[in-house]
């Protein structure tokens, strides 16, 4: 049973050079915020398997890429999974935890997706695009991203990479939720300046767009962003779920927006304890 003050440990890479961000200084808000309600301690994503034991619960926030560290976040799911650890966000989830077969799925099934395909047979069905987005299905925070032409594609495109084609949005929009209550939302006005956010106030069409992919999702507790553009012509789609340790860009919000999401993420963190 979990102590009076449950004791959680917090998984974050304060070194991980983001671009554009500063992960430490988000972590550094967020964990000061929570020692309210929580005995947490943090740590790096690679010992987290050795030290979970300890805790009544493992949150796993801005980790960084699982590409760098692979072999030891297997072993934590591994582990965790094996000894019914909790862990926040759950390790069920379908969207960026699993990988990138998602997008595709999404797109097969007509959802409101950047059109998606990873096979050569299936080139045919994206639409006509001056350019068009190469990215691995395991990357992550653009690793190993590329914009090429339609004559490049056929030597590309061996099952292990999604293609896209390269749309010329208006924006780029971001979703956050905890659990499955919306939280705020924030975009780039400039698509080149992707970190330069404001607050965005959403339409009521825009928050269904977002809830019907955290519903599709089914995850019962957490937190998850759900990352869109606009669309040449007016409509939302789906670019990215981050289900695993989505960047918050707390710093973009105003202390009554901020304290909002705190408060919300530490009573989840109690639903979820006592689950």
């Amino acid at each position: 049973m979990p102590a009076a003050r449950p004791r959680v440990l917090y998984v974050t890479d304060l070194a991980y050079p983001a671009r554009g961000r500063r992960y430490c200084d988000e972590d550094i808000l967020l964990t000061a915020r929570l020692r309210a309600d929580f005995d947490l301690a943090l740590c790096h994503p690679c010992d987290a398997a050795a030290l979970m034991e300890a805790f009544d619960a493992v949150v796993v926030r801005n980790s960084g890429p699982v590409l760098a560290y692979q072999e030891q976040y297997d072993a934590f799911r591994e582990q965790a999974l094996r000894a019914g650890t909790r862990v926040y966000n759950p390790l069920t989830g379908r969207a960026d935890m699993a990988g990138k077969q998602y997008l595709l799925d999404l797109s097969a099934a007509g959802l409101p997706v950047i059109p998606t395909v990873d096979r050569p047979a299936d080139l045919g069905l994206l639409p006509e695009a001056a350019h068009y987005i190469v990215k691995p299905k395991l990357g992550a925070d653009s690793i190993g991203l590329r914009t090429v032409t339609a004559d490049e594609l056929p030597g590309l495109v061996d099952g292990t990479v999604l293609v896209q084609p390269r749309i010329d949005f208006t924006y780029e929009v971001s979703f956050y939720f905890v659990d499955h209550d919306f939280q705020y939302a924030l975009y780039a006005p400039d698509p080149d300046r992707r970190w330069e956010l404001r607050t965005y106030e959403p339409t009521g069409a825009d928050l269904e767009f977002a809830h019907r992919f955290i519903d599709w999702n089914t995850l019962d507790a957490g937190i998850q962003r759900v990352d869109a553009c606009r669309a040449p012509d007016g409509r939302l789609l789906l670019v990215e779920l981050e289900d695993l340790n989505p960047y918050l860009s707390l710093d973009a919000l105003d202390e009554t927006r901020r304290d909002a999401f705190v408060a919300a993420t530490a009573r989840s963190l109690r639903r979820f304890l006592a689950g």
